[in-house]
């Protein structure tokens, strides 16, 4: 059983907009803060957002102001919007459940659930 399922990637012109989710078992979510990472080729995996079950967000810089995050806690899901995409947020985006919220691993993985990942394009 996969932890984690995301759905939503694609490729969009810059200026567009993709709208990420992520569904967990409650066993996944249960009261822990849910959000993203982003690997691109060549780069290690980055913190992008999370959501606390409370609706407490928080946003790396980079994003604020482009993506929002919000929590269905009664669907087990969480939706990244994503907006005025550019093509550095081109990666694979990955949803996560973790216990350690660092601004930077090596890979997308460890500290907790991880989802598979989604391909994000973002052509100029």
């Amino acid at each position: 059983e996969v932890p984690l399922v995301e759905s939503g990637g694609g490729s969009v012109q810059a200026g567009g907009s993709l709208r990420l989710s992520c569904t967990g078992s409650g066993a996944t979510f249960d009261d822990r803060d849910v959000g993203w990472y982003r690997q691109a080729p060549g780069n290690e995996c980055d913190y992008v957002s999370r959501i606390s079950r409370d609706g407490t967000i928080d946003l790396t810089n980079s994003v604020k102001g482009r993506f929002t995050i919000s929590r269905d806690n009664a669907k087990n899901t969480v939706y990244l919007d994503m907006n005025s995409l550019k093509p550095e947020d081109t990666a694979v985006y990955y949803c996560a459940a973790v216990w350690v919220w660092g601004s930077r691993f090596p890979a997308c993985s460890g500290f907790g659930y991880w989802g598979q990942g989604t391909q994000v394009t973002v052509s100029s």
